[in-house]
């Protein structure tokens, strides 16, 4: 077990995560009620709230293997050369007691990613292939682990419920705009009373609600990192990980060769947080264990027999970019 020097525990800290959650959900839950009860009065609650938890229950149904096609994802196995990469995902899921161990899956990308779908019950790990030969055995064990984290405190429930809030508002919002415009006309003859209140709010709810959603997914991200180095027990793997991927996807370079190109994103702005303030909260936990083998210590070649990256990232007629 990992815990902070000084700081409060593991157990504090997590309580800490879900309270943080909890009241990020209610606000942006807070803001979907309203835009309903704008829209529709307290019975547009209601039927608000029974569409959104219909919607819950469909999306769980959706194999996460159907998405991973999406992405041209090729499933790891021991014939495609995958046994040390599915060891680590075993023996990581085996500590973190999930009931199922997720499938693993590889996107022919150079981009540096991984991501988790589904269910603790049926879950999916993708990792690109790009991330696959740059990150080293120990780098990508920690990257592993941190998914296995998001799998293990419900974090992609969580991130979909809040998606579905969100969506549904944005789409209450430019009902509510809609309407607002073809009722204008009838407003300056005095025929059709506004409430200006109400267009003020249907107006601001997307990016207010946006705002809470990119908050809760960055107190997700810290939790997941905070979950990979307990599972782990080696920080320092998820630390080097980091660093590199923030190096590959070009801050470095552009740091030394053309500082200041990109304008930095407001905090607010952000979906993961700033990797610099991950890495300095790994570096205050201390190991209270040794390290303990996954699978893929020691390995030289993990690569296996995998698709191989595009040169480089393009626009798929899905929507997706990889």
């Amino acid at each position: 077990m990992v815990s902070y020097n000084g700081a409060p525990t593991e157990l504090a800290t997590g309580s800490r995560n879900v309270l943080h959650s909890l009241v990020l959900i209610g606000g942006i839950g807070l803001i979907t009620a309203l835009c309903a009860y704008t829209l529709w009065g307290r019975s547009g609650i209601v039927w608000t709230f029974v569409f959104i938890v219909v919607l819950l229950l469909i999306s769980p149904r959706i194999a996460p293997e159907v998405i991973l096609r999406m992405y041209g994802g090729q499933r790891v196995t021991p014939r495609t050369g995958g046994t040390r990469l599915l060891r680590a995902v075993e023996e990581l899921a085996r500590r973190a007691g999930l009931p199922a161990v997720p499938k693993l899956y590889i996107i022919p990308s150079p981009i540096l990613n991984a991501f988790a779908t589904g269910t603790q019950s049926d879950s999916v790990i993708a990792i690109t292939h790009g991330m696959l030969t740059n990150l080293d055995a120990r780098e990508l064990t920690g990257v592993l682990a941190h998914e296995i984290g998001h799998i293990r405190h419900n974090d992609l429930w969580v991130m979909n419920l809040a998606d579905t809030l969100s969506r549904y508002t944005h789409f209450m919002s430019m009902l509510g705009v809609l309407l607002f415009l073809i009722n204008l006309p009838l407003a300056f003859l005095d025929r059709a009373p506004i409430s200006w209140i109400g267009i003020i709010l249907l107006y601001f709810a997307p990016t207010l609600s946006s705002l809470l959603q990119l908050g809760l997914s960055r107190s997700r991200e810290y939790g997941a990192d905070l979950e990979g180095a307990d599972l782990t027990g080696d920080p320092d793997g998820l630390i080097s990980a980091l660093a590199k991927i923030e190096g590959y996807q070009g801050g470095a370079w552009e740091n030394i060769f053309l500082p200041g190109r990109r304008v930095p994103v407001p905090s607010l702005l952000r979906t993961h947080p700033p990797t610099e303030e991950r890495i300095a909260r790994l570096r205050q936990l201390r190991r209270t264990t040794a390290a303990r083998p996954v699978g893929l210590d020691g390995a030289t070649d993990v690569t296996g027999r995998f698709p191989l990256a595009r040169q480089r990232p393009s626009y798929h007629i899905s929507g997706l970019w990889y």
